[in-house]
């Protein structure tokens, strides 16, 4: 069935790039209307407490975002016509400073100290700045780029709309850079180890194709998130570059079947390729599958587009791909040279012989690399690791450097809460560890002065007829573990008060992100273990293969992710769940080819030791290409990347296919040589006996 499909794809390979080229138009008008969203904390479950209270902000206080603007070194005339300007900005709810009371009917005498040291400290004034709607809403990214238009150089404006905003400018910039520079490198690493300097460029041009179709498809999930769309395009050419190496050797290896009929030759080589991937991909797919089952959503919009990523690179795999080779043959053979793999004969020979040294070495590396990968440090915090001369970085500078703090928390508490309890709320919540001060309505009038004296702009910046709306300002970074107990503990006097009050804003929503996220790791990592499991299982009809297979990849998952707690790195959060998906599932693949390559040969009569040198000398040039092809789509944009988070996944994903590509060479032919005679009792149609050789001779005496 598939050879006549392959063959008619063969026949028509003219139409076909013709419609995968019209098909670009659409795609890439997918792309462009797809919208990117930037705020990581967006994808949290929306019904914990912290998004339920951003929900009720918006909705009853039409505000969403929330932030800080310092003035340096001006009048208190010029420090008022900057805040009328920031008022006047589209997207721009309430502006609150240090003049806003002073509007009222109240001499400034009657205003509590800590309301003037709130809003003033020397030269230096504070303005608290709310907007219409949420934190990455383009409105408020829009409203924080007006904002920094129309203020001068002694103002600076900090705070997380502050942040994405310019977050949003650094990666679209870069993730251009991102494809091209995955692309040379792609292409030069090919070039050297295919056997000819064209094949590249097609291979390129093939997997861009898959990698357009596959963005323009992102338009119907809505919008997705900035690190999705920087590492799709890099991860899917990465990930799906072997199909397209397996199609060409298929290629090759038909032609000498049939070296008079190239169409013929090529639809089998569909066929071979369509039934070698399949396997190899649903394990891929299933990883990023497995990141769906995270309550922090992020991991679904990642996992979704990958798989969609796998699918479209294999479509395009055996239809695109082999109507170009078969268009530009006669150019191909032009550029032909002699390859540069050496004969893998003499090291899959010294494998299979010294076994014993590289199990030894499996068992004594094992200890460590766990122990790393279990108390490596991570961070919560992306502000600290953007570039400092960001104009956000250097407002959170200012902003600690003059007012001492470093994040503002915002309680939603009961309208109709006595001034009393509410004064001694803010009084309670002003005395916790780190707190700068707690700002209400009752803070600003003091004590027995009517509410109703305060202006308008005030009340409705900080009341609305269910809630009111306290601000507190913490001298402690967000996601720091004592920023985390100092909510604790306002959560705490909060509750005592009002049972219905919420505590909200960036340090509470990361504290949930600390919580949240450590249950996904474990989820995930179950989830995608069992499903590789499963898939390894019904592929090779085997229960003690799939152990093998998944153990050896998770020891190299175990190196990869244990190597940062020795060299006193820290990884950004997301890491230890997304890596450890990805570098299973896609470099399980690896595995999968030298195994079904032993089991062949093991089902043929051969002896295990001539089984597995066999599978491990044919495998290893098929394994060290694209591994070395992942290392080059993700190494040089992790050397590239001014984002942090970016940066260090692909540095983690280039390294993790090295170590797999070293633990599949070296680690799993010699665990095949010591389970080999339980691989062939649990493995459905294994042969146990095979004809014993020269080889397996000196295997023995060796052993």
């Amino acid at each position: 069935m598939m050879v006549k499909l392959g063959k008619k794809i063969a026949k028509y390979r003219v139409v076909i790039v013709v419609v995968a080229v019209l098909l670009l138009i659409p795609s890439m008008l997918g792309y462009l209307k797809t919208r990117v969203n930037y705020d990581i904390l967006y994808y949290l479950p929306n019904d914990i407490e912290t998004m339920v209270g951003q929900d009720i902000l918006k909705d009853e206080f039409g505000k969403g975002a929330f932030a800080m603007e310092v003035v340096e070194g001006m009048s208190a005339k010029d420090v008022t016509d900057v805040k009328n300007k920031i008022a006047g900005v589209d997207g721009v709810a309430d502006v609150i400073g240090y003049d806003s009371a002073k509007e009222s009917v109240l001499p400034a005498s009657v205003l509590p100290d800590d309301f003037k040291k709130v809003f003033k400290n020397g030269d230096a004034t504070l303005m608290a700045i709310f907007f219409d709607d949420t934190t990455s809403a383009d409105g408020t990214m829009d409203a924080i780029t007006e904002i920094r238009r129309i203020t001068g150089k002694q103002c600076y404006l900090s705070g997380m709309s502050a942040v994405v905003t310019d977050t949003k400018a650094l990666s679209e910039k870069e993730t251009p850079i991102y494809v091209l520079i995955a692309v040379i490198l792609c292409c030069i690493i090919l070039a050297i180890f295919m056997d000819s300097f064209l094949l590249p460029i097609l291979f390129m041009i093939s997997i861009g194709m898959a990698i357009v179709y596959n963005l323009g498809s992102n338009y119907f999930l809505g919008e997705i998130s900035y690190i999705t769309k920087a590492l799709s395009a890099v991860l899917q050419l990465g990930v799906t570059m072997d199909y397209s190496i397996f199609l060409w050797h298929s290629y090759q290896e038909n032609q000498l079947r049939f070296p008079d009929d190239k169409e013929r030759a090529m639809g089998h080589a569909i066929s071979n390729t369509f039934s070698s991937v399949v396997g190899s991909s649903i394990t891929t797919v299933a990883g990023f599958i497995a990141l769906c089952f995270m309550s922090f959503t992020l991991g679904a919009d990642l996992g979704i587009v990958m798989a969609k990523g796998v699918v479209f690179g294999v479509i395009s795999c055996v239809t695109v791909l082999p109507a170009m080779i078969l268009i530009f043959d006669k150019a191909i053979k032009r550029t032909t040279h002699r390859s540069v793999m050496p004969n893998m004969n003499k090291i899959g020979s010294f494998i299979t012989d010294h076994y014993k040294v590289f199990v030894t070495a499996f068992l004594i590396i094992l200890v460590p690399a766990l122990y790393g990968y279990t108390h490596s440090s991570v961070y919560y915090n992306l502000d600290t690791t953007l570039p400092k001369d960001l104009a956000s970085i250097q407002a959170n500078e200012q902003l600690e450097k003059n007012f001492d703090m470093n994040s503002t928390h915002m309680v939603l508490a009961d309208a109709n809460l006595p001034a009393k309890d509410a004064k001694a709320m803010l009084n309670e919540m002003s005395a916790v560890k780190g707190v700068k001060f707690a700002l209400g309505l009752d803070s600003i009038i003091g004590s027995s002065v009517p509410k109703s004296m305060l202006p308008d702009s005030i009340q409705s910046a900080l009341s609305s007829d269910k809630w009111q709306l306290m601000l507190i300002s913490s001298e402690y970074k967000v996601a720091s573990d004592e920023v985390n107990d100092q909510i604790t503990e306002l959560n705490k006097i909060v509750k005592k008060y009002d049972r219905s009050a919420m505590l909200i804003g960036e340090g509470p929503c990361t504290k949930d992100l600390i919580t949240i996220t450590d249950k996904d790791f474990q989820v995930v990592s179950a989830v995608s273990i069992i499903a590789i499991f499963l898939i390894i299982a019904l592929v090779f009809k085997s229960f003690s293969l799939p152990i093998l297979l998944v153990s050896v990849i998770e020891f190299a998952i175990f190196i990869n992710l244990g190597i940062p707690y020795y060299t006193g790195g820290v990884m950004p959060f997301i890491a230890s769940i997304v890596i450890g998906t990805i570098q299973l599932g896609a470099t399980v693949d690896y595995a999968i080819l030298m195994t079904t390559r032993y089991k062949k040969e093991r089902n043929l009569g051969r002896t295990k030791h001539d089984a597995i040198q066999t599978a491990l000398t044919t495998s290893i040039p098929s394994v060290i290409v694209s591994a070395l092809g992942f290392f080059a789509a993700t190494f040089g944009v992790g050397l590239y990347s001014n984002i942090d988070m970016i940066s260090q996944l692909c540095v983690l994903m280039a390294r993790g296919a090295i170590i797999s590509m070293f633990v599949v060479i070296l680690i799993l032919p010699s665990m095949l040589m010591v389970f080999d005679k339980v691989v062939c009792a649990t493995t459905i149609g294994m042969r146990r006996n095979g004809k014993k050789t020269k080889d397996d001779g000196l295997a023995k005496a060796n052993a």
